[in-house]
């Protein structure tokens, strides 16, 4: 049976390890780190958090670990439950039960993570991404000589961009939209860097947003492919007019990470949480 594996935050129950029985002695970013290295073997990682015992209960540490794919959290359950790992005791290692409420929306992926996993399943030579259009929306000239502007009102700079992701291997473009706005303050310098950073942030909302319409399709036999379906407001951006799916040939492996030029634009972004500890997946 295939699995779906899209571009948004893992919030399912069967993508979720719980782990206890972590012993008391090192540091919880110790054993962050400790978890982090076995699980990851198994598949790439959204996030570890680590978590001190409750009070009534004996000392130690528990875990939450997230993973992109529920096969692979499923095959890392079967492996390390009841196993010592990096401990003289053996740890528990359970798939999450708790049932959450229905969501109306997914929670998409930021554009670095994103770029994390479609680099675990395509490679870095496996995808690319293009600006296709970065436009300013700003009327500050026209603020300025308007004499009706609310005088509490603060200037604002906003940008609209357009980016391109092109997956070759399965003939497959998707397109993404992205408006970002950043409120001036006095100061050139404070100008440029505003503007600077209004450009990134609607370049990452648009690969974020191209990415949503992208899901990677997991087959039994190993095999990826890739199902698209562009939003009603994107079909007139490109020639795409149906959902495609194509199958690669070649069975998937976990392609390895080294170091790659992406200096087209910056799309560094912060961590989610300072206790998250989230990469790619080493290569067996």
């Amino acid at each position: 049976m295939a699995e779906l594996v899209p571009f948004a935050v893992p919030t399912e129950s069967y993508k979720t390890l719980l782990v206890w029985a972590l012993s008391p002695g090192p540091t919880a970013e110790a054993l962050q780190l400790s978890l982090f290295t076995v699980f990851s073997r198994f598949g790439l990682l959204y996030s570890v958090r680590v978590f001190p015992n409750a009070a009534v209960a004996s000392p130690g540490f528990s875990a939450i670990i997230k993973f992109y794919s529920a096969g692979e959290a499923q095959r890392a359950q079967k492996a390390c439950d009841g196993k010592l790992l990096f401990q003289a005791s053996p740890v528990k290692v359970r798939l999450g039960t708790r049932h959450k409420a229905v969501l109306h929306h997914t929670l998409p992926l930021t554009s670095s993570r994103c770029q994390e996993l479609a680099n675990y399943y395509f490679g870095f030579q496996g995808w690319s991404k293009r600006i296709i259009k970065l436009q300013e929306l700003s009327d500050l000239e026209e603020r300025e000589n308007d004499d009706l502007v609310v005088p509490l009102e603060k200037p604002s700079l906003k940008f609209f961009c357009v980016v391109e992701v092109v997956l070759p291997l399965y003939e497959c473009r998707s397109y993404g939209v992205g408006i970002a706005e950043e409120t001036l303050e006095e100061g050139p310098l404070t100008f440029l860097m505003k503007r600077k950073a209004a450009q990134k942030h609607a370049i990452q909302r648009a690969l974020s947003d191209a990415f949503q319409k992208l899901c990677i399709v997991v087959l039994e036999s190993g095999k990826i492919a890739v199902e698209y379906k562009p939003s009603e407001e994107m079909e007139d951006v490109g020639n795409e007019e149906h959902d495609l799916i194509q199958v690669n040939c070649n069975s998937w492996k976990p392609y390895c990470h080294g170091e790659e030029d992406l200096s087209d634009f910056s799309l560094e972004e912060e961590d989610l949480s300072c206790q998250d500890w989230t990469s790619t997946a080493e290569c067996p």
